[in-house]
């Protein structure tokens, strides 16, 4: 999350109170809605075009984000999902949960070069305290995380003593978009989204939710239908494209998440630093240092990758597992694709291991 609210922020120049409120109070509602630790979180394909495109504008952004709500809204309330989800087998869905965790675990090994000491450190005193029930592994890296950015920046002591609250409202934005807005960022945002969004945020969290939390179990339809709402709403307010994925989830219950309460309390923050601190998010954000945030990041790619475990002992199985996971750290949506015609190349004898 933080990575891309800063982008959005600094890059774009979006307003902070528009991208943290919406965020905020989606994920309040998510929370007390699915009783499960179902993230909300920042769209990646959209992000990382936005971010490092100078020609993508926030109107193009918001525009993306509605044709993103309409088309998940319109794909779970029809059940074209359904068809998806009855052809996805065990190892597909699992294959692409595992390419997730690889491509985290990747990515936060690349973080944590930036300090390789202090993540060395971070990373160990992790691994102790995982199963530690009286210090959670998350408060101890957060202090830790402080503590490092605190002695490597004295100046930030000063820059934080000087951060004021100042109540500030959200406000409407559509009115600032334009038909051409929505059109290209429909075309250069939107659709590029839609393969990493089924793969990854539809079919891999519905699949880690009820594994999880199968008192609490959920439907391709129910979590697309949401992402459809969810990005019908934060354009309103000049909120961001979001999605539940499944990496999110993985990193809550990592660090001890078990319910829907961990999101409400993550929103919460959120909410107060929109509505009381949105001129001060960027100094607020400089006591995570990139090295400990890539820790975190490591260990959310462990937890999903570690649920591809029980995948089956057939070696066709695990053939398409992989198949489909080394895809899919390239591309969700292509990682599906081809743990698809693997499946059905071995279910047609076409292909033997």
């Amino acid at each position: 999350m933080i990575p891309f609210v800063i982008g959005y922020i600094t890059v774009m120049n979006m307003n902070p109170l528009g991208v943290l409120f919406t965020l905020g109070i989606l994920l309040v509602i998510a929370g007390a809605y699915y009783k499960t630790p179902i993230p909300v979180q920042p769209m990646k394909a959209i992000g990382g075009a936005a971010i490092t495109q100078s020609a993508i504008t926030s109107g193009m952004v918001w525009g993306a984000g509605i044709f993103t709500g309409l088309f998940w809204l319109i794909m779970g309330a029809t059940g074209a999902l359904n068809h998806i989800s009855r052809i996805s087998s065990k190892p597909v869905i699992r294959g692409i949960v595992l390419g997730l965790g690889l491509s985290f675990i990747m990515e936060g090994t690349r973080m944590m070069k930036t300090d390789f000491a202090i993540a060395v450190i971070a990373l160990v005193m992790t691994f102790i305290l995982l199963s530690n029930k009286r210090v959670p592994a998350m408060f101890a890296l957060i202090v830790f995380g402080v503590a490092v950015a605190l002695v490597k920046n004295p100046g930030l002591v000063h820059e934080l003593a000087g951060i004021e609250f100042g109540l500030q409202l959200p406000r409407m934005t559509l009115s600032e978009m334009t038909w051409s807005d929505f059109v290209k960022g429909t075309l250069l945002l939107g659709i590029p989204q839609i393969p990493l969004t089924l793969g990854n945020a539809v079919i891999a969290v519905t699949a880690e939710n009820n594994r999880l939390f199968p008192q609490h179990p959920v439907t391709e339809k129910k979590i697309a239908i949401s992402q459809g709402l969810l990005n019908l709403f934060s354009p309103l307010f000049g909120g961001i494209p979001l999605c539940h994925g499944a990496g999110g989830m993985a990193g809550h219950v990592r660090f001890g998440a078990r319910t829907g309460g961990s999101t409400i309390i993550l929103g919460c923050h959120l909410l107060i630093v929109a509505l009381c601190l949105s001129d001060s998010v960027l100094t607020l954000f400089k006591i995570f240092p990139t090295s400990v945030l890539g820790v975190i990041l490591f260990f959310a790619g462990l937890e999903l990758a570690v649920s591809a475990r029980d995948v089956g002992p057939g070696k066709n199985d695990f053939y398409t597992l992989l198949v489909t996971a080394g895809f899919s750290i390239w591309n969700m949506g292509i990682g599906f694709l081809a743990g698809l015609v693997m499946q059905e190349c071995f279910k047609r004898k076409i292909f033997k291991v």
